[in-house]
């Protein structure tokens, strides 16, 4: 019996002595890894920050370049009849629109699909506006028709995607 009371009385305050040290390696190799992941993270807003500002950029600038306004005075020519005029200015805003693509990755579902919308309402005007045009209506007069309809729509769209972009940036700063 005083054997057994011996081994419990070295056993046990080794044991606990164990236990202990391992404890506190645990602790401080929880806090080193916590240490690491904040400066892989800090790491990482260095190197994406950047580019998640340059595809707010480059949003920004794909909003604005098809917004109709501005899309019918950068690509109308005085020789496109209504129908050049109209295949002119789907390319443009395709093309636009399919250089940007891959912008999506850095921004929020809802952040894109308004960007998708403001596209596709768009090519709804630009269509809409060639529909009732006869055959020898120049780009002028679809010209004149587009920015009419841009009046009466005001943008709405392309100034929602506008808005979600520019919050979403925000969140950043």
């Amino acid at each position: 019996m005083d054997f057994i009371a011996d081994i419990l009385k070295i056993t046990l305050p080794a044991g606990l002595v164990i236990y202990g040290m391992y404890l506190t390696v645990v602790s401080f190799l929880n806090k080193e890894r916590e240490k690491l992941l904040v400066e892989i993270k800090t790491q990482n807003n260095q190197t994406i920050l950047p580019i998640r500002l340059q595809a707010g950029e480059r949003l920004c600038l794909l909003l604005e370049r098809i917004t109709p306004n501005n899309l019918v005075r950068r690509v109308n020519q005085p020789e496109y009849s209504a129908k050049d005029l109209h295949a002119r200015l789907l390319y443009e805003v395709r093309e636009e629109f399919n250089h940007n693509l891959s912008q999506q990755v850095y921004f929020s579902d809802e952040t894109w699909e308004a960007v998708k919308r403001a596209v596709e309402a768009v090519v709804t005007m630009v269509n809409s506006a060639l529909q009732d045009m006869n055959e020898e209506a120049r780009g002028i007069d679809l010209a004149k028709r587009i920015f009419q309809k841009s009046l009466d729509q005001k943008n709405d769209s392309i100034q929602h995607a506008l808005t979600q972009v520019k919050s979403e940036i925000r969140i950043y700063f």
